[in-house]
């Protein structure tokens, strides 16, 4: 465990830390309203909570890659908080400062996290605890895994969308839609990479012309994205030339875009795939099939 004036430095100016060789990522000023308490007082009424989260990152090989996919997200420090604030009601910050250090430190990119976590209505004064924790003084706990998805193949044009979308939300979990080419003259390729890329490129300018055609639907290109909506809960439209060069395995043909569909839903752990038209079921899926 890191001393007291080892993480009033953190927390202040960074130039005074213990080890200013790492890597930092920085969470500050993130204000919450919960339940949380031990006195009677507190009980039945929520407080304002403020955490700063400062994560010393583990060493890595090779130049910095501009890649979301492979670094730590700032949203999953937010996560972190988030997570453990509505898994229960405590009594303790210092409790829930445990959970979220432990949470973050899930993370394979995290090697340390100082964690400040503060109550600011419980007077004229500002309340609160603060925690280092490395790996090895961490309590163990498990990354909260993405929720399960439904992955929606709508093909290449997708008419009547208000009545798409009114089925999409009946379902009641996230959704990640899926395009194929639209039916529109596209340039000709002589090899099939080629081939690929283009068709790759159609979809993705289909995906933002549906995204624009109701609010409810915005357009991700990562598995960062992809994750971090899902947690919200939304609707999405995939756009998919990111993750099917980067990721060995994808779909070398794109075809009418159910292949993509097919891949990504064994990607996500789906819990099914519906459609606009009636398809044979996967070969290499025991993933479900609807009709929208």
């Amino acid at each position: 465990m890191q001393s007291t004036d080892d993480i009033g430095a953190v927390f202040g100016p960074l130039e005074g830390s213990a080890d200013m060789s790492a890597d930092r990522l920085i969470l500050r000023d993130y204000v919450v309203s919960a339940e949380i308490g031990a006195f009677q007082h507190e009980r039945g009424q929520e407080q304002r909570l403020r955490f700063s989260v400062v994560v010393e990152l583990a060493p890595h090989d090779g130049p910095a890659k501009d890649d979301v996919d492979q670094i730590l997200s700032y949203d999953r420090l937010i996560e972190a908080v988030d997570v453990e604030l509505g898994a229960e009601r405590l009594d303790l910050l210092e409790t829930l400062a445990e959970r979220i250090a432990a949470r973050v430190l899930a993370e394979p990119q995290a090697a340390k996290v100082y964690l400040r976590i503060e109550k600011l209505d419980r007077g004229p004064w500002i309340l609160g605890v603060e925690i280092a924790r490395d790996r090895a003084s961490a309590i163990s706990v498990q990354p909260a895994p993405a929720p399960r998805p439904v992955v929606a193949w709508l093909g290449g044009s997708v008419v009547n969308l208000a009545a798409r979308m009114d089925g999409l939300v009946a379902l009641g979990q996230p959704v990640v839609i899926v395009l194929g080419p639209p039916d529109l003259p596209r340039p000709r390729a002589h090899s099939p990479e080629a081939l690929r890329r283009i068709d790759l490129l159609a979809i993705e300018q289909a995906a933002w012309a549906l995204a624009s055609r109701d609010d409810r639907l915005s357009v991700v290109a990562t598995r960062t994205e992809i994750d971090w909506a899902l947690r919200q809960g939304r609707i999405i439209v995939w756009a998919p030339a990111k993750m099917v060069s980067d990721t060995s395995g994808a779909p070398m043909e794109v075809g009418d875009g159910l292949p993509l569909a097919e891949w990504l839903a064994r990607e996500l752990d789906a819990l099914k795939i519906v459609t606009h038209a009636p398809v044979a079921p996967p070969a290499e899926s025991r993933i479900p099939v609807d009709v929208l």
